[in-house]
């Protein structure tokens, strides 16, 4: 699922990275405690607001400028144990976080 980066933050290990191939944003970061995957933390932005990050909808460039800040985003949940599975989605109307195991159906990217 995921391939990319992997680091440390207490006893988690996080390993994060682009979805390959999507024609959305979707960046995940994996969360594993001793071996054992604890949830995931994943940014999605939806194809308009793609824009307000970076132009022509380079997904490389959007994570390189805002991968520091979303990694604070996941240290935040794990030191307070927030081990949901949540979305950061961003929108033209802004950005929420999403419990993705209270949604009823399945949430895709816009």
């Amino acid at each position: 699922m995921v391939a990319g980066k992997s680091w440390s933050y207490k006893d988690h290990l996080i390993t994060e990275g682009l979805k390959p191939e999507s024609k959305h944003f979707q960046y995940f970061f994996m969360v594993s405690e001793h071996g054992q995957r604890k949830c995931n933390y994943c940014v999605w932005i939806d194809n308009e607001a793609l824009a307000i990050f970076a132009p022509y909808k380079d997904f490389e460039e959007i994570t390189s400028v805002h991968r520091a800040e979303w990694g604070k985003w996941v240290q935040a949940k794990v030191d307070k144990g927030d081990f949901r599975n949540l979305v950061l989605k961003f929108s033209k109307e802004g950005q929420k976080e999403i419990d993705l195991n209270e949604m009823e159906q399945n949430l895709k990217p816009e």
